[in-house]
């Protein structure tokens, strides 16, 4: 088998990266499959790879890849006319396209093609259906629109890779059993859906920036796939602030980056990190953005959330960072979302303007809440310490450490306890 050339290579890696979301959305409104247009996207991006090694790379590599899946999906159909009605994962279109149709299309499909509608939205919305469990919102998302295989999913929430293929199916059959549209919300459901969509990229990037279980703390793919995919939202929706509004946040964090981890692999606190190590060019865009969200008028709970990372971003040193706004942020978060871990940050804020002790006290009740989340004890233990409470915040500690399950977490928590 010859082997493939590094430009040919690199040309498919590229093209499935930045092609793949946006053709197996428009080869789904087509062909009212998401089976089909994901089979017949990937037999495209095959015939690639030997195609491309002959006579070279396209001029315009999505076109030829959005021609050859169309090919591939009526071939199939015309093999089998029943296909549609057989297949078990129909996903519901505004209209539902047979061979007959395709043909039509066919006729345009040469070398002519140069504009390719984006259809992601809908299959966005259509992954990040709330019928649907937050994990199987999050693979859908990942495996549509980011164009990841299984195994690279499975690999990025420590799950085998057979118990993400069967959710990834379960969640398909779950869109065909409820009859899920495959469309972008009327005006009256978009505030809430949006806040669905947005909360997937926001878990997703949370599981790299601060990652639950496994010997790396830090999953800079997850992240930055986060930042690409509410990259594609805030540029599809640009009338939506919170869309600007998350991926300002996700910037601002990321920014940190390289300094949140020190020479040996371990957690380095925000404020003992180097600040010269942190993105520029990331806070930046950042702080554009929220200018952009600020003008508009409309403020929800991921512009107080980047508001306060921007605070963080602006501070040259850590000592120039202004607490009193950082606590008055984290107020009107906590009033805004009723959030027992926002609560928890605003304690660590509050702690920072007036001290340990009013702090503990915004912790009352959040056990209940947060009965699993090792920050909570954490936290506590550390606010104990400083009122020379070692005791206590020894104990805390140590429940903090029987609750982390990241191998960094849990040495930065042995570190505390050797120090007390």
């Amino acid at each position: 088998m010859t082997a493939v050339s590094p430009p040919v290579a690199q040309a498919v890696e590229q093209a499935l990266r930045n092609s793949w979301g946006r053709l197996l959305a428009l080869l789904t409104r087509l062909l009212g499959s998401l089976d089909l247009a994901e089979d017949s996207l990937q037999d495209a991006f095959e015939a690639a790879v030997t195609a491309w090694q002959r006579a070279g790379v396209p001029d315009r590599p999505e076109a030829w890849l959005l021609t050859a899946a169309r090919r591939r999906a009526t071939d199939r159909l015309r093999r089998d006319a029943t296909l549609a009605r057989k297949l078990p994962l129909l996903v519901v279109p505004d209209s539902e396209p047979g061979p007959g149709d395709l043909d039509e299309h066919r006729a345009e499909e040469g070398p002519e093609v140069t504009t390719i509608p984006d259809e992601r939205l809908r299959l966005l919305f259509t992954c990040c259906h709330p019928a649907l469990s937050m994990e199987a919102r999050t693979a859908l998302t990942l495996r549509c629109l980011g164009g990841l295989t299984t195994a690279e999913i499975a690999r990025a929430f420590l799950v085998p890779d057979a118990t993400m293929a069967a959710r990834i199916t379960r969640a398909k059959k779950k869109i065909a059993g409820a009859g899920i549209p495959y469309r972008v919300p009327a005006d009256a459901e978009l505030p809430e859906r949006l806040s669905g969509v947005l909360a997937v990229l926001y878990l997703v990037f949370n599981e790299g920036y601060s990652a639950t279980s496994g010997d790396t703390p830090i999953r800079r793919d997850l992240c930055e796939e986060a930042i690409r995919l509410a990259r594609v939202v805030a540029a599809l929706m640009p009338d939506e602030p919170e869309a600007r509004s998350l991926l300002a946040l996700l910037l601002l964090q990321h920014a940190r980056r390289d300094a949140r981890l020190d020479p040996a692999g371990r957690l380095v606190l925000l404020p003992d990190q180097d600040r010269s190590r942190w993105d520029d060019a990331q806070i930046a865009e950042g702080l554009t953005l929220l200018v952009a969200v600020a003008r508009s008028g409309r403020i929800g709970p991921y512009a107080l959330q980047a508001a306060i990372a921007a605070e963080h971003g602006r501070a040259a040193r850590a000592a120039d960072t202004d607490w009193v706004a950082i606590a008055a942020l984290y107020e009107s978060l906590d009033r805004l979302t009723g959030s027992p871990v926002v609560r928890l940050n605003r304690a660590v804020a509050v702690a920072e303007v007036s001290g340990p002790r009013p702090a503990l006290g915004l912790l009352d009740g959040l056990d209940a809440r947060l009965p699993a989340f090792h920050l909570l004890p954490a936290t506590r233990a550390d606010l104990l310490r400083r009122l020379g409470g070692t005791v206590e915040a020894r104990a805390e500690y140590q429940r903090a450490l029987g609750l982390a399950g990241n191998a960094a977490e849990r040495d930065f928590l042995t570190r505390r306890l050797t120090e007390l």
